[in-house]
């Protein structure tokens, strides 16, 4: 797969090497091209006016709504826009959370979180009294099933999950989670910000009661994200944000709220964005998942089978199934020294914590490198790549 050129950011530099992915996607020209449309041809506000250009605008906002439930398969009506993943859990955490649990309740989330799902849940817990537990993890970092297993009493309300590790790149049994929750009546959330660009995901045979993902990580706009909930749910849940497209009545002591998904959208969202995110779900969906997972696993086998000819190197979770993520460290090297001058050598990494401290935590390290590809990377890059780390070595020994 060779798709480089759909990708306007390599036009300025052929030999730039984008191995960040993780972070944020790059962005597909189809997904620019709608951004300037809307800006340049109907660039009106949504779902209030009757004029041509309006009405335009709120088709094609809505269109993209229709392409996500498809996308997702799901109820249009199920897809709320938010800005991002984050949003999605925030969402749920004060609208769902703080209404429905209570002391001795339970949420359980896992050790390889995101800081997304931990901080909201930490908030929820300290405000209702009820408890957030941790699913402990093996020593190569997957999820300790059995552990799991006799944690999900009849006190845990909810758990909330990562589809695939942001740092490991490890992919959680999510269908086999889900069903053991379900049993234990249990709600469940999915964040599926890392793998929704490259796994087909089908809510409802999943049986997920909320999924949250972003934008900007299937190759679109930064400012916009997807909470998908079951409408049973959602229409028993109350606001988020209060003003604009999600009031019904207005009177001086007393407000309704519109139908869902308008009653989680206040006020003016991001419509080009959100118009552009349709595009991106069908270019994904052109391309399609068989095709894109080969491409991803090719990448990651070969990036992996070349980083562990190298000595004194850790890679962690280095034997797991994974998606395109790998995380590392070269001893006695900071990977925010290596990072900094690989950047220098136009190859664009990431070094940190990864907004996940406790997985870090887990294996007694406070940063690390982390490479992560898409369908813009190809093996001719991997040889670029291994001369590049070579340059760093040498001047960092």
């Amino acid at each position: 797969m060779d798709i480089k050129n759909q990708f306007p950011i390599f036009n300025k530099n052929k030999n730039f090497l984008y191995l960040d992915s993780a972070s944020t996607t790059l962005k597909h020209k189809h997904c620019i091209s709608k951004l300037n449309e809307y800006n340049k041809e109907y660039s009106a506000n949504i779902h209030r006016s009757v004029y041509p250009i309006a009405e335009k605008a709120t088709n094609e906002f809505e269109l993209s709504r229709k392409k996500v439930a498809k996308f997702i398969n799901s109820n249009k009506d199920e897809v709320i826009f938010t800005k991002n993943t984050t949003e999605g859990i925030n969402l749920v955490a004060y609208s769902w959370g703080l209404s429905n649990l209570k002391k001795d309740d339970v949420i359980l989330i896992t050790k390889m979180e995101h800081h997304s799902n931990i901080i909201p849940w930490q908030f929820v817990s300290k405000k209702t009294g009820c408890k957030l537990e941790y699913v402990p993890l093996n020593n190569d970092g997957s999820l300790d099933m059995l552990a799991f297993e006799k944690m999900l009493t009849k006190n845990v309300k909810l758990l909330s999950i990562i589809h695939q590790s942001n740092v490991l790149g490890i992919i959680n049994p999510v269908e086999e989670i889900i069903q053991k929750a379900k049993n234990n009546n249990t709600k469940v959330l999915i964040d599926a910000a890392q793998s929704i660009s490259h796994l087909k995901i089908d809510v409802k045979l999943l049986d997920c009661d909320f999924l949250v993902f972003s934008g900007h990580k299937m190759f679109g706009p930064t400012g916009v994200g997807v909470l998908y909930g079951k409408i049973d749910i959602l229409d028993d849940m109350e606001p988020f944000l209060f003003g604009g497209q999600m009031i019904d009545t207005v009177n001086e002591q007393e407000s309704t709220w519109n139908n869902v998904p308008m009653k989680f959208e206040a006020g003016t969202p991001n419509i080009a964005e959100v118009i552009a995110l349709g595009e991106c779900v069908d270019f994904i969906s052109n391309l399609g998942f068989s095709s894109i997972n080969n491409h991803l696993k090719e990448l990651t086998d070969n990036y992996l089978n070349l980083l562990s000819k190298f000595n004194h190197i850790n890679i962690y979770g280095k034997d797991l199934d994974r998606g395109p993520v790998i995380s590392f460290n070269f001893n006695n090297i900071h990977s925010y020294d290596f990072c900094q001058i690989m950047g220098q050598h136009d190859v664009s990494l990431r070094s940190g914590n990864h907004c996940a401290q406790p997985l870090l935590n887990h294996f007694n390290t406070n940063s690390s490198t982390r490479i992560s590809f898409h369908i813009y990377n190809n093996l001719d890059e991997i040889n670029m790549f291994e001369d590049k780390l070579k340059k760093t070595l040498s001047l960092l020994s």
